[in-house]
């Protein structure tokens, strides 16, 4: 445990010894301030239109914030993060092989999983900062409506496991690679597969469509968007987290068997 807390602390500081983490907790929190002003804006001004237009209500039915700004806000946070956390893992370990100080880490007394689990909890600790900044657009949005706290909390809750899958998918990817730039285009490629792999539901089988459904994190974010936490949707990221830290540290043990 004080090894995996050194390593820990060790990942953590270093982001911050380097522009990145600056670089991507600025642009999440612009793209995601920006992102919900515009809905915002937009169910705001809606909302004036619909006192004056009785018509707009028969619509689009009754206004609500946490339909209306809430769910698309975290629907839109998860591309945000698709898009900026394979800057924040890209590093992890293909840094360490550029700089030659893989060998260094390996032959510390510390195990791979402890070494892994290091880089993934500095990972961790930045993402979750990243998710805190964007909480004051939730504190607006209860200051100037009345939203449903299940769903918010269900909803960050589906963002962290989201991001905690992305993250280990990104740690992998480091692992394979020296170049940050390659680890990054993987980790982004993949990432995305998954994404958006539910879109082709439709075009398969009964049974091909509900595993490429099952496999999507598109199809996972949305029940938690509906503010259910439900055991499935835990499942399938526990397994996914679980299965791409097994495979970094295959991954590891390999750069030892070949010295």
């Amino acid at each position: 445990m004080r090894n995996f807390w050194c390593l820990f602390v060790k990942e953590f500081r270093s982001y911050f010894n380097s522009p990145i983490a600056f670089v991507v907790i600025t642009i999440f929190t612009v793209l995601s301030g920006y992102y919900f002003y515009n809905i915002f804006a937009g169910f705001s001004t809606l909302s004036f239109q619909a006192q004056t237009n009785p018509m707009l209500v028969k619509q689009y039915g009754a206004l609500n914030v946490t339909e209306s700004v809430i769910r698309p806000l975290i629907g839109t946070l998860s591309g945000v993060m698709l898009i900026l956390l394979p800057m924040l893992t890209m590093r992890s370990f293909s840094e360490e092989k550029k700089t030659g100080t893989i060998e260094l880490l390996l032959t510390y007394p510390v195990t791979d999983m402890e070494a892994i689990m290091g880089k993934f909890a500095g990972c961790m600790g930045i993402f979750a900062i990243m998710l805190a900044l964007t909480f004051p657009s939730i504190i607006l949005v209860e200051v100037f409506g009345d939203p449903e706290w299940g769903v918010i909390i269900a909803g960050y809750a589906g963002l962290f496991l989201m991001g905690a899958a992305f993250i280990s998918l990104g740690i992998f990817m480091s692992t394979l690679t020296e170049n940050q730039v390659v680890a990054a285009v993987l980790t982004f490629s993949c990432l995305l597969v998954f994404y958006i792999i539910s879109y082709s539901a439709g075009l398969a089988g009964e049974t091909i469509g509900r595993v490429l459904e099952y496999l999507s994190f598109n199809y996972h974010i949305r029940t938690f968007v509906k503010g259910v936490i439900d055991s499935s949707d835990l499942s399938y990221y526990l397994l996914f987290i679980i299965f791409f830290v097994f495979l970094s540290n295959r991954s590891l043990e390999s750069k030892r068997w070949r010295g």
